[in-house]
């Protein structure tokens, strides 16, 4: 690493000094390190950055002596909450700091007053949950709202669609406390004419700068007047109209979207507002989006919304193309442009009653075929994503190119909006932009749309600037503003001036003076701002790498470089609950081991910026060090809004790295633990004393690269396949009426063939024939996992000829371990993408409740009858197979289910068995699962299908799980 860098103006800085300082004053953690640089160069937006360094606070305290060591060095400084702006406001040349990490308490709430205390990093979920007991939340509430931090919610003045009724976060802000580049720390606040008065006869820093605010104020009053839009979502530039309060001034209202650019929030008091306990929603159906917009003033004089949203036809066709939440366009009344219009209320009566009011303003009623009313919560949600997948389904579109930023955030006052839209999409013509996907809060006159621009050539990125110049001086002639709520960054910076004029931007540059003189928070943003074309993450200049691979990519053109793309930062992987993704980021809370952390650093590993950090392609390790901690659990690939495969990306970079070179132990006894299991089976017993005898295990454990915290499992003295062959019975043949092939995967045939038998049992009470390969097969997922994948494709070849009759015939092939079956139904894909007999195997491959609900020639007997079960799904299952099958044959089996909401267990495969994996894996599993199995009795029902499910379980509780296979088996007194 260079020992100086440096920004055009600002002195290079002595990196090398810098590090020695931060190190020895900050208790936090310091960061000149590779991958920390490469996984924040970039945010959501089309701009790229890479910083100085990455310092990760314990304390607000710890913050603000790495901002005096970084002025001691005359370094920049960009503070930072959860990195998703959409305009290039999150990334710098600069030192970052993360709040997210340590940073993320609720200090106080005085419910009374309808106030908190919060610490810069704490999310806004996490945020409203504590409050939620108090029947109080947070007002704004972006579509980030999963994983977006407080401290970024104000520098960036948020909204979202909650702010229909709330307003911007500017307007749900008492105090800030905040720390000046210049070392000035104070708590701001509104204070009255007679208050500002005082502080600044009160003299020192603090009365200078009031002082100089009130000074600014009086030289502008006229100007700030005219040029500030009367519109509900003005984000751009500085709130100088905080100012301009009827008596005094709002100095933490002033600072509120200020993007790091003037200080730094050290602590935030925070305005509540009640949760609404009941809603009720309608959605509207127009001709097309425009006429939508054209009605938007007509539904705002009929209701008082809690929010009002829309969609257009383009979206939704990219919804149903792409997948995502299909299921909430079946609930859409007719039309091709929808708006969503939520009430609220005390009580379900009074929720309607504002869609009953709001009908008959329009004239309609709920038997109309463009209406659908509903006031169920459920439904309601499922109504509404389709519009909270707009950024996820426009990132990479079907049938136009890929759709980026730049402008996706303008806003109008909603009685143009119509006539504002026209004019847009004349200007989409005008420049031969296909025709993107529209949708917003059009309740306040805010559209998002990512447009097809052409980054990567020089035309294509002149073509950009001129559009965006085109668009800002429309956006401005409608009385708008050039961001709605996503703040100006580098996106939007060089425009401001054609929105505010010269003199209102030169009062943004004596404000910064007053904050910031020497240009250190933040520069290049807002104030003298970089050209919209500067910086860009690709460009015409990006020349990225393009490698042969291993597998094929069939989604991505065939092309690495273009599946790491599928990343645009959205963030979703840094969300605390819900789903799977990103079980390791929630284990450690680091960026580089999330999705979007490690997607970033494979871009960087592309090599196509000359300042990347990475530098070592495939031998890499940092990348190497970021994926260590992946699990390989495939959440993101259904978890992901754009279906990032990072254990599909992890499989390929081990290969690549390890090509030719001595691997880790664990790559040999883990990911050839299908073949050590073949030669085991000839002495198991024997086997088990030694992998169980103190010291000799000891010593193995070590030489394998296991850790020594666990348990290698014990061999069955016969497994399945031997007893299986020794039945003597006869088997159904390829093409047999109502047979299948039960497959014998590696840990059940091995480990657990009881549940193999009992799933044997089950089939045939379904009147199916069962057949089992006579050979001996694997699907090859412990050398997949480890990128052993040359291994892997031959394994699977393999066993695609011992299973090519049956596959010919149709016959369904019923896997019982979901990570076995996953490797058919989506691996193979990989692997093969143009083979016809993979092709079948997909086809074929079904699970067992699949088998029994899909196939079945009769219906088993219910066999629990009312118990009750707590179910960890395993992640394959949850990212590939889907889990539907199963809780339709749990309700028909008589089964209650409760299926945690967990995430991975932690154990995925060979991750937690291997050395330095330990404590990462228990702290997966106790993200949700081992504290609800706390709360279990141990007499009660566990069901776990997956293999790795079922051992975490056992190591870390008092619990045996069951796969649903024991449940049914009519011949087991389980659940009589």
């Amino acid at each position: 690493m260079a020992a100086e860098i440096g920004l055009p103006g600002i002195p290079r800085v002595d990196t090398t000094a810098l590090e020695q300082a931060l190190s020895s004053a900050v208790s936090g953690e310091v960061r000149f390190d590779e991958a920390s640089r490469g996984a924040y160069a970039t945010d959501s937006s089309n701009y790229r950055q890479v910083p100085i360094a990455v310092v990760v606070p314990h304390t607000p305290e710890d913050g603000a002596t790495a901002i005096r060591t970084c002025r001691a060095h005359d370094a920049p400084v960009l503070p930072r909450g959860g990195g998703t702006s959409l305009g290039g406001q999150c990334v710098n040349v600069a030192v970052v700091i993360d709040w997210t990490k340590y940073c993320d308490s609720l200090l106080s709430v005085d419910p009374h007053e309808r106030t908190c205390v919060v610490e810069p990093g704490i999310v806004l979920d996490d945020l409203n949950r504590a409050l939620a007991e108090h029947g109080l939340r947070f007002g704004p509430q972006p579509s980030t709202h999963s994983h977006c931090s407080l401290g970024g919610m104000i520098g960036n003045n948020s909204c979202g669609a909650s702010a229909q009724r709330y307003g911007k976060t500017v307007d749900n802000i008492r105090r800030l406390e905040v720390l000046t580049y210049g070392g000035l720390r104070c708590w701001l606040g509104p204070l009255t004419e007679s208050e500002l008065e005082s502080t600044i006869a009160g003299g020192g820093e603090i009365g200078r700068l009031h002082q100089e605010l009130r000074d600014l104020r009086d030289r502008y009053r006229a100007e700030i007047q005219a040029s500030y839009p009367d519109i509900p979502r003005r984000v751009s530039g500085y709130n100088l109209d905080s100012l301009l309060r009827p008596d005094g001034i709002d100095a933490a209202g002033l600072l509120a979207g200020s993007e790091g650019t003037l200080a730094t929030v050290l602590r935030a008091e925070l305005e509540l507002v009640p949760t609404v306990p009941y809603k009720a929603l309608v959605v509207l159906g127009y001709d097309d989006i425009v006429t939508a917009a054209d009605a938007v003033p007509g539904v705002l004089a009929e209701s008082d919304p809690l929010i009002f949203e829309a969609v257009g036809p383009e979206l939704v066709h990219f919804i149903r193309e792409e997948g995502l939440f299909e299921d909430s366009l079946e609930l859409l009344p007719e039309g091709s442009g929808w708006l969503f219009v939520q009430t609220g209320g005390e009580s379900v009566e009074q929720a309607d009653e504002g869609v009953n009011r709001l009908l008959a303003g329009l004239g309609k009623s709920r038997d109309d075929h463009d209406v659908a009313v509903s006031d169920d919560p459920a439904r309601e949600e499922r109504m509404l994503k389709a519009r909270e997948a707009g950024l996820a389904a426009t990132a990479d579109p079907p049938d136009i190119p890929e759709s980026w930023p730049g402008w996706e955030d303008s806003a109008v006052p909603p009685k143009r909006l119509g006539d504002y839209l026209r004019d847009l999409l004349g200007l989409f013509d005008e420049f031969g932009y296909e025709r993107p996907a529209l949708y917003g809060h059009f309740g306040h006159g805010c559209l998002h749309v990512r447009i097809p621009f052409r980054l990567k050539s020089g035309p294509g990125v002149a073509t950009y600037r001129s559009f965006v110049e085109r668009a800002a001086d429309l956006v401005t002639s409608y009385g708008g503003s050039l961001s709605g709520e996503h703040g100006d960054g580098q996106a939007r910076g060089e425009l401001l001036v054609r929105m505010f004029g010269t003199e209102m931007v030169r009062a943004f540059g004596e404000l910064k003076e007053i904050f910031d003189p020497g240009n250190r928070m933040n520069p290049g943003k807002v104030v003298a701002p970089y050209r919209v074309d500067e910086n860009l993450r690709l460009g015409s200049e990006y020349r990225p790498w393009h490698p042969d691979t291993f597998l094929g990519y069939p989604d991505d053109q065939a092309d690495f470089h273009q599946g790491v793309m599928r990343c645009v930062g959205i963030g979703n992987c840094r969300s605390s609950t819900g789903g799977v993704m990103c079980p390791s980021y929630r284990a450690t809370g680091e960026e580089k081991h999330s999705t979007r952390g490690r997607a970033r650093l494979l871009f960087e590993m592309m090599r196509g910026n000359e300042d990347s950090p990475v530098t070592n392609g495939w031998r890499s390790e940092a990348v190497l060090e970021s994926l260590d901690l992946c699990l390989s659990c495939k959440g993101c690939k259904s978890d992901c809004p754009t279906g990032v495969d990072m254990a599909t990306y992890k499989a390929e970079f081990l290969a690549q790295h390890y090509r030719h070179r001595l691997r880790p132990a664990a790559h040999y006894s883990l990911g050839w633990m299908p073949a050590l299991a073949q030669v085991a089976r000839f002495a198991p017993q024997l086997v088990n004393t030694v992998l169980h005898t103190p010291g000799i295990a000891a010593v193995g454990k070590r030489i394998a690269g296991v850790t020594p915290h666990r348990e290698a499992p014990e061999f069955a003295r016969h497994g399945f396949r031997e007893q299986w062959l020794g039945r003597g019975s006869a088997e159904p043949s390829p093409g047999d009426a109502n047979a299948v092939v039960l497959w014998p995967d590696t840990f059940t045939n091995h480990f657990e063939p009881h549940i193999a038998r009992a799933a044997v049992r089950v089939l045939e009470a379904a009147g199916f024939r069962v057949a089992v390969p006579t050979e001996p097969v694997c699907c090859g997922l412990t050398w997949i996992s480890t990128g052993q994948l040359g291994v892997a494709g031959r394994v699977l070849r393999r066993t695609l000829r011992v299973l090519r009759p049956w596959l010919e015939a149709g016959t369904p092939v019923v896997g019982i371990e979901p990570s076995c079956t996953a490797v058919f139904r989506s691996d193979t894909r990989d692997l093969f993408p143009h083979d016809e007999e993979a092709a079948r195997a997909r086809a074929h491959f079904v699970t067992l409740a699949e088998a029994l609900t899909d196939h079945a020639p009769k219906d088993l007997e219910p066999s629990a009858r009312g118990a009750e079960a707590l179910v960890q799904t395993h992640c394959h299952q949850h990212a590939v197979l889907g889990f539907t099958a199963d809780r339709t044959i749990m309700r028909r089996a008589g089964l209650l289910p409760e299926v945690l909401d967990s995430g991975c267990c932690g154990l995925a495969g060979n991750f937690g068995f291997e050395r330095g994996h330990y404590e990462v894996s228990m702290a997966c599993a106790e993200h949700a699962l081992l504290p609800a199995l706390r709360n279990t009795g141990t007499d009660e029902l566990v069901l776990a299908d997956g293999f790795s499910c079922r051992t975490q379980i056992a190591h870390g509780s008092r619990h045996r799980a069951r796969h649903l296979a024991e449940v049914l088996d009519p011949a087991t007194e389980l659940l009589r």
